[in-house]
């Protein structure tokens, strides 16, 4: 990856809490030659399994769910807040009729092993999954948490990812 160089996972700089809340992160897949992004700032890193791993959410109906649901791998690159209107656009259009990278100006790379990533990313993340499952009502303890975040019932999926290879601008 021409201007990026790979570190160790346990090397990772920086506070992912405040990566996530301010910055954000493009979660990107392909499928049959077609590759979409989406804006996310929930998730999450660490360890499971004895594996380094992040955990990304996403809602059934977007577009990249049917994505990542049919790749193997996918990344998620962390933009700097001068992207921020590139990330609010991938968070508020769908990537089904559109190619969503090119139209805000994103360039799209491909790492050794072939997963898409935002090659404008400060830091990207190569994962592969390695677990799925969906949010549901019955497993809420705090049930108020449904009416504020799911009010149409549109409960998250999620991916808990392997972390393959953190690889950094340089």
């Amino acid at each position: 990856m021409k201007g990026y160089r790979e570190i160790p996972v346990g090397q990772l700089d920086g506070n992912i809490i405040e990566m996530l809340n301010k910055q954000w992160m493009l979660i990107t897949a392909c499928h049959d030659g077609k590759c979409n992004t989406m804006t996310a700032s929930w998730g999450g890193v660490g360890v499971i399994w004895g594996k380094p791993a992040a955990t990304v959410y996403i809602r059934p109906q977007r577009y990249t769910k049917e994505v990542v649901d049919a790749s193997e791998r996918l990344s998620l690159s962390f933009m700097g807040e001068k992207y921020h209107e590139a990330l609010l656009y991938c968070g508020s259009h769908s990537g089904r009729m559109e190619d969503k990278i090119a139209n805000v100006g994103l360039k799209q790379g491909k790492t050794m092993s072939g997963t898409p990533y935002i090659d404008d990313a400060e830091v990207v993340l190569e994962c592969r999954k390695m677990y799925r499952d969906k949010f549901g009502p019955a497993e809420f303890i705090d049930k108020n948490m449904i009416a504020e975040w799911y009010p149409e019932k549109d409960f998250h999926y999620f991916y808990i990812c392997e972390i393959e290879k953190v690889y950094v601008k340089e």
